[in-house]
Order: C-alpha cells, then sequence, then structure tokens
C-alpha cells in the first residue's frame, strides 16, 4: 500500500492537488484586470446602498460571481471583506451625521443601516474608539447643527419608507 505524501514529501500531510497551500496570504492573491470591474461596481453598488440590509449574496449578484470567490477577490483587493467594508462605510456616514446634525444617536443608528443600537454602538466604538454618544458630545459646542427634519426631508439621511404610515396611504391618481 502506498503511503500519501505531502508537498514537503512527509507521509501523512496529504493534501489535494491544485489547492492553495494554507500558509499563502490573502493579499498574494490578486484579482484579474477583467474581474476589476466587476468588483467596482459591487462596491459602487455598497456605497449607493449601505443604508438598506446587505447580504454578501447580493454583493456578489452584483459583481457577477460566486459568494465565496467573489469575498476572496474582494479581500484581496481592498483589503476588507465586503460586509466589513459596508460596516465601515456605516461608521463613516454615521460620524457625518453625528457631527453636523442634531439627530440622536439611535435615529443616526437605523439612518445608516444598522437594526440594532447594540450592534451599532459595538461596531462604531470598534472603528472610532469611543462610543456615539461620546463622539457627538465631542462636537456638541462646534458649528449650528442641521436640523434632523431637514436632513430626512431633502434625503440626506434615508428613510425606509416601506415601513412607515405614508406607503399605506392609497395614491390620488388625479394628483400626478
Amino acid at each position: 500500500m502506498a503511503t500519501r505524501q505531502g508537498r514537503a514529501g512527509r507521509p501523512g500531510r496529504w493534501s489535494p492537488v491544485g489547492r492553495e497551500d494554507e500558509t499563502v496570504a490573502s493579499s498574494q492573491l490578486r484579482a484579474p484586470g477583467e474581474v476589476l470591474v466587476h468588483l467596482r461596481r459591487a462596491r459602487d453598488y455598497a456605497d449607493r446602498s449601505y443604508t438598506h440590509p446587505l447580504e454578501l449574496g447580493e454583493l456578489a449578484a452584483v459583481a457577477c460571481l460566486s459568494k465565496y470567490h467573489f469575498a476572496r477577490l474582494f479581500k484581496a483587493t481592498y483589503g476588507l471583506t465586503p460586509m466589513e467594508y459596508v460596516s465601515q462605510r456605516r461608521i463613516e456616514r454615521a460620524q457625518d451625521l453625528l457631527r453636523a446634525t442634531n439627530l440622536t444617536v439611535t435615529e443616526v443608528c437605523f439612518a445608516v443601516g444598522y437594526s440594532s443600537l447594540g450592534s451599532f454602538s459595538k461596531r462604531f466604538r470598534e472603528l472610532v474608539g469611543e462610543t456615539p454618544s461620546e463622539f457627538q458630545r465631542r462636537y456638541a459646542h462646534g458649528a449650528p447643527h442641521i436640523p434632523g427634519c431637514f436632513i430626512f426631508m431633502w434625503g440626506l439621511a434615508e428613510r425606509h419608507l416601506e415601513d412607515s404610515a405614508i406607503r399605506e396611504k392609497p395614491q390620488d391618481p388625479t394628483r400626478s
């Protein structure tokens, strides 16, 4: 009976042919030029849609790639997983809103796409180094804040209207 030999010729350390070595850093993996266009399209989609719940499969579909291949190539290209990128984008936008508006932390949390205040606060602290309340307090005495009603009225922070009473009202066909 023949023994299986691994890459280093040692018995018992067999791995399938064509499989990359586990010690190879993901930064050595590079996306081919024709795939970069698809990755940029998915990244741009994430930039535009960060306020909505996004899933890996949705972003991969935008890039026309399988979700696992997409996740590997995205991390190799941009240094972050797709969901880390979306999370970072949400926190950057939350910083802008906390700094410049009079919205509460809860309103900002939901405006940037989080559905849990706890998850938002934890991720904010991981990336920024302080809680959203501390961050907002630090900028409380700066320039005048933009009123929250103005922010929502002009679409500077998106509201999800599918959950509001506005969507329930029937449209008047004479008012178009």
